[in-house]
């Protein structure tokens, strides 16, 4: 597949609500912008995919293997949120598509949410709340306590668990954390060797591991068992983390004095949709429509972040903080011809690009090469006009996935 650089031809397809400034950047960048307030998935995202060449989407779309199958013009994609576990990211390299998201952008709106739940549980204010709606004033407290010198246990010291950990610590919490891979403890956290061992220490867990598999079912009857009598549970994370029956018979136990519970296994594709879970009705359970990161600050700073991440690849080549694709931070491109070679990662297609570069004295005055398990990325400047020839030779390379040529 050949791509020729043309800004004005391209479309963007934003779907979801995504913050007004991402479809301005685009704009100004002289793309023209189409977007859908709800979520997309199997044939109608394929529909709406007919010509366009670059798709940003939240949580709630699905890019799937079949839907990429349709979409021949898509060229980016750009995941305006944390999680990509709604793309099908093999797919996408094998089809020569890089994927961006945000991994930083919303980790501050995250973290407030989280630690104003551990006060707000710790002072029993969602049942204090719900018996005044109901005209009933209950002025004793006597379970209420302060957060300061209570035990906060991190299940995933990532850029979230890292920054809830400093904020913790900020205003008089004792935390601990633990990870599957080693980190870099910072301020006083603690770090514990074993997940049993972290919810048997901790007055409060939060959970904010990420879309791996592994980490499916990690929090069952099991591990609440084992947290601390009367501690308080927070999942901002991911919905599939959690068994929510399991969490319910833990509330009602006493075993978990209260709950926070953000996502969730299932969640509706649009706004107004029937909702219904286990934890529906319980006054000591805060629940929250997936909006950790749904801050105005949040959602602008993704509004920047992820298309200008999308530009720097459409006119520029680079894939910095690419999820699937190797990542490459390119210099400027000036007086030159940027031509972009993407391929399986197998033995022999550098060589056999510098051959047709030199079979057809073309001087090549930069080039770049990155690789991971499965694509392999070369960028080559030349100074020399490209032409038809050239790029269906690079095309018949034995591998190759994409040739693009930005100028």
């Amino acid at each position: 597949m050949t791509d020729v650089h043309a800004a004005q031809a391209r479309t963007v397809l934003l779907l979801e609500r995504i913050h007004p400034e991402a479809a301005s950047r685009f704009r100004e960048a002289g793309y023209q912008v189409r977007e859908h307030p709800g979520a997309l998935a199997g044939p109608e995202l394929a529909a709406a995919l007919d010509g366009v060449s670059v798709l940003g989407l939240r949580s709630k779309s699905r890019l799937t293997r079949d839907v990429l199958e349709a979409a021949h013009a898509l060229e980016a994609v750009g995941a305006f949120c944390i999680g990509t576990n709604q793309i099908d990211l093999e797919p996408c390299v094998d089809r020569g598509i890089p994927v961006f998201n945000a991994p930083y952008a919303n980790t501050r709106s995250v973290v407030e949410l989280a630690l104003g739940e551990i006060i707000l549980l710790m002072r029993d204010i969602p049942e204090k709340s719900a018996l005044l709606h109901a005209g009933a004033w209950h002025k004793a407290a006597p379970r209420a306590r302060e957060i300061r010198g209570k035990r906060l246990g991190i299940v995933g010291y990532g850029n979230i668990g890292a920054q809830l950990s400093v904020l913790a610590e900020a205003v008089g919490m004792e935390v601990g954390f633990h990870d599957v891979t080693e980190k870099l403890s910072l301020g006083n956290a603690q770090p514990f060797r074993t997940l049993p061992a972290l919810l048997g220490w901790a007055d409060v867990v939060s959970v904010h591991v990420d879309g791996s598999p592994s980490n499916q079912a990690l929090f069952g009857a099991r591990e609440f068992g084992a947290m601390k009598e009367g501690a308080i549970f927070i999942n901002l994370s991911r919905g599939f983390v959690v068994d929510l029956p399991a969490l319910r018979e833990a509330l009602e136990s006493g075993r978990v004095r209260g709950a926070a519970v953000d996502v969730f296994p299932e969640e509706p594709g649009v706004d107004g949709e029937a909702f219904d879970i286990p934890l529906r009705g319980m006054p000591n359970v805060i629940l929250t429509p997936h909006i950790g990161g749904s801050t105005e600050e949040a959602q602008e700073n993704i509004a920047r972040f992820v298309p200008d991440k999308i530009l720097s690849y459409l006119e520029q080549g680079s894939t910095a903080l690419s999820v699937n694709f190797p990542n490459l931070q390119l210099p400027e491109l000036n007086g030159a011809h940027r031509v972009v070679h993407i391929h399986a990662n197998v033995p022999g297609v550098l060589a056999s690009i510098n051959r047709v570069m030199a079979e057809r004295g073309i001087n090549i005055e930069g080039q770049y090469l990155k690789t991971n398990e499965r694509v392999g990325y070369v960028i080559t400047d030349v100074a020399r006009d490209w032409d038809t020839g050239m790029f269906a030779e690079l095309e018949a390379i034995p591998g190759t996935i994409r040739v693009r040529v930005l100028s």
